[in-house]
């Protein structure tokens, strides 16, 4: 149990725990629910190939500042590039009236398991019923993948506070924190 609990430090000050809870939906066992009323016009989601490491930070920092994401913000950029540039790596960016939204990572390192990696919204399009759409779409994708079995993903504790719900309301049950 114990190691399913980070603490974040700030200054060398300790400042929040957060609990660790892992989720999953399976395409032999859950259905996939119907989709969400697309919330604006002129949304797209493009797979990015060959993103570059500026863009990647862009993505990382913006999306994930509110939830205290820190894992590859002290990262080379050798070594970011590696990660987000392997073969079994994805990244997918949500477009909204031509502007960065929101983003996506899979890893389908572990077949047949893919792992969504990293997932959010930009914080200026919070609020827009985007977040429930976007993850919709993504585990449709994620569903589709030849030779998938299982989708999972962990969140925690500093995450949006409706994230377990949104998760759970695309067919993700937990199994383990």
């Amino acid at each position: 149990m114990a190691d399913n609990y980070k603490v974040y430090e700030n200054d060398g000050k300790k400042q929040r725990k957060s609990v660790i809870t892992y989720l999953e939906v399976s395409k032999l066992t859950d259905e996939q629910p119907s989709a969400p009323r697309l919330p604006l016009s002129d949304i797209s989601i493009v797979q990015c190939h060959n993103i570059t490491v500026s863009f990647y930070r862009y993505l990382y920092n913006t999306v994930g500042e509110p939830w205290m994401w820190k894992d590859r913000r002290s990262m080379s950029d050798e070594k970011l590039l590696s990660l987000i540039r392997k073969p079994c790596v994805g990244v997918w960016v949500l477009y909204v009236r031509g502007c960065p939204a929101g983003y996506f990572e899979l890893d389908f390192s572990a077949p047949p398991n893919v792992e969504l990696v990293y997932f959010g919204l930009i914080p200026d399009y919070f609020g827009l019923n985007l977040g429930t759409w976007f993850l919709h779409e993504i585990v449709k994708q994620a569903l589709t993948t030849p030779g998938f079995q299982r989708f999972w993903v962990h969140t925690c504790t500093l995450d949006h506070p409706k994230a377990m719900d949104v998760y759970k309301s695309q067919g993700f049950t937990p199994y383990g924190e």
